[in-house]
């Protein structure tokens, strides 16, 4: 099996200090691109920061947070998790990764995505009623600006554009994904305009995805494109103990699904529920790093996949148990996973 790069994402979930009061915003975003550094350092593959416009989470320009990482940085690729594209301007969302990309020396990466969360719809004035359109019309647009030529498009979501050059230009172009929930529609629209393929998996069984990830392949092909990377995203938290893993994540999960949940009619995160997120069933990596590893690996070796990125934080955690996630991720997890999957 061909080697598998691990990452993290982070949607810059606000945070309580060691006093048990909540981080300011600002002290939040220090902290993302501390963890930023530690991720480097550890020789992690990825580090991708989400856009949010809510209270829960700091960040709602993860660019110039990931320009300040890059600044710190040297070897990791940085990207979001993902950009509302929908909410945005494709020509300004490709300006500000070409930007970055060459910030960070080709070290960039956009993942794409229509956004969990509805916040940033009426916040820049957009109808809700065009959440198809208007990903599907700004997705095409952003295809051909991925070319770096000049761009003649029309559409009904923006102004037309009639010879439109854009720049920066990237000196080696910019790595791009879509991240998809899992409907067959959002797979054959990523695999037709060429795009990498992110699956966000926040439920069930990694399994369950495998037809996404064959109909990917199959979509590819009948396009006439090259085969692209296929990632994983999904939450998870290490510690040095699978019960330590536990305990100090189930609070802070516990308070970010309910106050989350109450606005989409979920009903109350449980521990029950938690015991089964975090089994072989669930979609919670959380545990020791042998029982993390052996989880990653095994959702490898069913989707054939070659990114997973471990969504670290969630909720309150700390900013110092964060850190220790890190660097158990990046020095005990990672060699293990390797291990495991080199033996297959």
């Amino acid at each position: 099996m061909h080697e598998l790069e691990l990452g993290l994402d982070t949607f810059g979930d606000v945070t309580v200090g060691e006093d048990g009061q909540r981080l300011s915003d600002a002290q939040t975003i220090r902290d993302v691109v501390d963890q930023a550094v530690l991720a480097d350092e550890v020789g992690l593959a990825f580090f991708g920061v989400g856009e949010h416009h809510r209270h829960e989470f700091a960040v709602s320009s993860p660019e110039i947070v990931l320009a300040a990482a890059a600044a710190r940085t040297e070897r990791i690729h940085l990207g979001t998790a993902v950009t509302v594209l929908s909410s945005d301007d494709p020509v300004r969302v490709y300006e500000r990764f070409a930007t970055l990309d060459a910030v960070s020396r080709g070290r960039a990466e956009v993942i794409l995505g229509r956004g969990s969360f509805i916040e940033s719809f009426p916040l820049f004035g957009y109808d809700l009623r065009d959440y198809e359109v208007l990903f599907d019309e700004k997705l095409e647009l952003f295809s051909q600006l991925r070319a770096e030529k000049p761009v003649t498009w029309q559409g009904t979501t923006r102004a037309a554009l009639e010879g439109a050059d854009v720049f920066p230009k990237t000196e080696a172009g910019l790595r791009a994904w879509v991240g998809v929930g899992g409907s067959p529609e959002s797979v054959v629209r990523t695999a037709r305009h060429g795009y990498a393929l992110m699956l966000a998996i926040i439920g069930g069984a990694a399994e369950r995805f495998r037809p996404f990830v064959d109909l990917y392949h199959r979509s590819l092909d009948s396009f006439g494109h090259e085969r692209q990377p296929i990632g994983v995203h999904s939450p998870g938290h290490i510690a040095d103990t699978d019960e330590q893993a536990w305990e100090e994540l189930y609070p802070a999960m516990e308070a970010n699904r309910n106050a989350i949940g109450a606005e989409r009619g979920w009903p109350p995160y449980s521990r029950l529920q938690f015991q089964h997120d975090v089994g072989p069933e669930g979609a919670v990596y959380a545990g020791s790093p042998e029982t993390v590893a052996r989880k990653i690996a095994a959702t490898a070796r069913a989707l054939g996949i070659d990114r997973f990125d471990l969504k670290f934080s969630n909720g309150t955690l700390s900013h110092a148990r964060m850190l220790h996630s890190i660097e158990l991720y990046g020095a005990t997890v990672a060699p293990l996973v390797a291990d495991m999957l080199a033996r297959d």
